[in-house]
């Protein structure tokens, strides 16, 4: 079984084609990219795999699951990351950690077995015990994905995981995302920043216009356009479209 299944998905808001008939698999234990510019249907697309959005034609399906039929289910088995998500800045990084955990887990023992995974993956140390106010943009980002990946989901949803960090917090976030693919869980990014997917997934779809023009290996893309990186194969991809 796929991890995602999307066939002939279709998104309008009113007059507006945000997506128009796109298709793609995931399978289990993959990185996948979903890259394109701002405004190609990147988020939208993973919004409606995350239950947030209701399609407006074709289906998906997570793990077997439809995404609108089954929203519950399909709830208990992804974490979904927005690009502009934000934690409660009142509370420290450590009680923010402790809130979710409490929130997800079915027991004590599980929840106190979460939070010390999302301490050890926000990788802050002390700062924790600061409130989420004082936090840099990558702070926050750092705390927010271990938020998502604490919880050990099957599909890890991220929209621009690493949108404004400098080298060092987004070195750290791909490395984390690459040690829970080995623990099983399987991950769908959106990003604009073609270069990092390239770097990072497995395969990847290009998105335009509410179309997907490419999909397909990194390395695959390049050796077909005869491209040195993903940004002149998009480029050459949307020429037709």
């Amino acid at each position: 079984m796929a991890a995602v299944e999307v066939e002939n998905l279709e998104k309008d808001y009113g007059k507006i084609k945000a997506l128009k008939r796109i298709s793609f698999t995931i399978e289990e234990r993959e990185i996948f990219g979903l890259i394109g510019p701002n405004g190609a249907g990147k988020s939208t697309t993973l919004r409606i795999l995350a239950t947030l959005l209701t399609p407006t034609g074709g289906r998906a399906e997570v793990f077997g699951h439809d995404v609108v039929k089954e929203a519950e289910e399909v709830r208990k088995l992804i974490s979904y990351l927005p690009e502009e998500a934000g934690a409660y800045k009142r509370l420290t990084g450590l009680e923010y950690l402790e809130f979710m955990a409490k929130l997800y887990a079915k027991d004590k023992k599980k929840a106190e077995k979460m939070l010390k995974l999302g301490i050890e993956l926000s990788g802050l140390g002390d700062r924790l015990k600061d409130k989420v106010s004082t936090y840099s943009k990558g702070m926050t980002r750092r705390l927010l994905l271990a938020r998502a990946l604490m919880v050990k989901p099957r599909l890890a949803i991220l929209d621009e995981p690493t949108s404004g960090l400098d080298i060092m917090n987004a070195f750290e976030i791909r490395k984390t995302i690459k040690k829970f693919v080995k623990e099983g869980v399987t991950f769908l990014i959106s990003s604009h920043n073609m270069l990092e997917v390239e770097y990072l997934c497995d395969r990847v779809a290009l998105i335009h216009r509410g179309k997907i023009v490419e999909i397909g290996e990194p390395e695959e893309l390049k050796a077909k356009y005869n491209a040195e990186n993903l940004e002149e194969v998009f480029m050459e991809a949307i020429k037709n479209v």
